[in-house]
């Protein structure tokens, strides 16, 4: 019975890093629509940044990202030069208007840019807009880019906190995803980062990989604890080779299915706990002084594109190709391909692909999915006191989910709708629920645990 359930429930659903997803974005709304929505920030309004570098030095075969392998560094210096034109344009676009609290160098590997260009970046981003003096800049790290030199220049930019990616540390399952990385080389980085001042470090670590087993899990997340990192993110492998071709490399055979995934993250979860790390959401954890801890204690949660967040910056500004941003009237994304991008950015355009302006049933259920995804609850006097008689859908929502539970996953009481200890993993899958765009065209989705 419980072996039915996992299944029943960890169908492929959106991860809900936005609300609709990007799938259902169009093309109706490009640079024009962009710019007039960047005319209506205001000067005080809250802005966060994210910076796309979409390249690597080797290509592991899990990742999902948009990223390409390079072996010389001319390409990123050539993209590096559109990037500082696109934050031109932007910079112009803004007029100082708006204060920028949150930095964010995405990839790709960032970690790859040479300290010069590191610290040129981060002096052309304080020369267009207009950055809060406490800024939150934080980087994705791959270990093996990693130089004495680069660690100074995160101190120079201004680095206040890094992500490092773990993944597994047991070598099979390593050479199954080509990402070979040491305990060692990891535990250098962090020593490293937090000499320099770094005040937070982050570990991601992924289960539902080829050849991993509890076992090798468990081998993995004591390592990392040894480490002692501020926040621990614990991602199931997305498994998405229709989308993401060079994760054909990967023996599918390999791959747990969904019950053992469902057992390797509630073991990894419940080690991670009894360690001390409080968790949040579906798949983070952090020390209980850690701000993400705080704010998930607080109700002040949030998630965007890049997961879990103490961002609540109304105004996310995506940088780069494919780089996606958020504005309340909606969301736009950059152009994908490199070459595209850079063209139209050093031509002085917002290189704008494609977007989607949000309704009002949009909103609510924006609201409602995020406050699943992020609290495990939802109100119905929450939901009407913001969104009025527009809710009443939504409700309606809440009571048939209710009614359709029949293995004491959720809880309602009439105005609260709570998901019990035992719903929480599947809580992609409950949020899915008031998701009124996820039976329109065929977009692909990983598993839900």
């Amino acid at each position: 019975m419980q072996e039915q359930m996992i299944r029943r429930l960890s169908a492929p659903v959106p991860r809900y890093t936005s609300y609709p997803t990007a799938p259902h974005f169009t093309e109706a709304i490009g640079e024009s629509a962009y710019r007039g929505w960047l005319g209506d920030v205001m000067p005080a309004t809250l802005v966060s940044l994210y910076l796309h570098i979409p390249f690597c030095d080797r290509l592991c075969w899990f990742c999902g990202c948009h990223t390409k392998q390079v072996l010389r560094y001319a390409p990123i210096a050539a993209y590096l030069k559109a990037l500082q034109a696109e934050l031109r344009t932007l910079g112009a676009a803004l007029s100082g208007r708006g204060r920028v609290t949150q930095i964010h160098l995405g990839g790709g590997s960032p970690s790859m840019l040479l300290p010069a260009d590191m610290c040129l970046l981060a002096d052309r981003i304080r020369e267009q807009l207009r950055v809060s003096e406490g800024v939150e800049f934080s980087i994705e790290v791959d270990p093996n880019d990693m130089t004495p030199d680069r660690y100074d220049g995160f101190a120079e930019a201004g680095v206040t906190r890094v992500s490092v990616g773990v993944q597994d540390f047991d070598p099979l399952v390593q050479r199954s995803i080509n990402r070979i990385q040491t305990v060692e080389q990891t535990r250098a980085v962090i020593d490293a980062v937090r000499r320099r001042g770094v005040r937070s470090v982050n570990l991601d670590v992924l289960y539902g990989l080829p050849h991993q087993t509890i076992d090798s899990l468990d081998a993995t997340v004591d390592a990392v604890l040894e480490m002692a990192p501020d926040r621990i993110a614990l991602f199931g492998y997305a498994h998405v080779p229709w989308m993401k071709t060079h994760q054909k490399m990967i023996d599918e055979a390999a791959l747990p299915d969904v019950v053992e995934r469902y057992y390797q993250s509630q073991h990894a979860a419940a080690k991670l706990v009894a360690a001390g790390y409080e968790p949040i959401g579906m798949d983070h954890f952090a020390r209980p002084g850690d701000p993400l801890a705080v704010a998930a204690r607080e109700g002040r949660l949030h998630r965007n594109f890049q997961g879990y967040t103490t961002d609540d910056a109304p105004v996310l500004i995506g940088l780069g190709a494919s780089a996606i941003g958020t504005l309340p009237q909606g969301y736009v994304q950059n152009v994908t391909p490199t070459g595209e991008y850079m063209r139209r950015a050093l031509a002085g355009e917002l290189p704008i692909a494609r977007g989607f302006a949000l309704t009002a049933d949009d909103r609510l259920r924006r609201y409602a999915i995020e406050q699943l995804m992020c609290n495990a609850e939802l109100r119905v006097s929450d939901l009407q006191s913001r969104f009025g008689t527009i809710s009443g859908q939504l409700v309606e929502d809440m009571h048939m989910l209710y009614a359709l539970d029949g293995e004491a996953l959720v809880t309602f009481d009439g105005d609260r709708l709570a998901l019990t200890e035992r719903g929480r993993p599947f809580v992609r899958t409950f949020a899915s629920t008031f998701d009124a765009y996820l039976s329109a065209g065929k977009p692909r989705h990983s598993v839900a645990v």
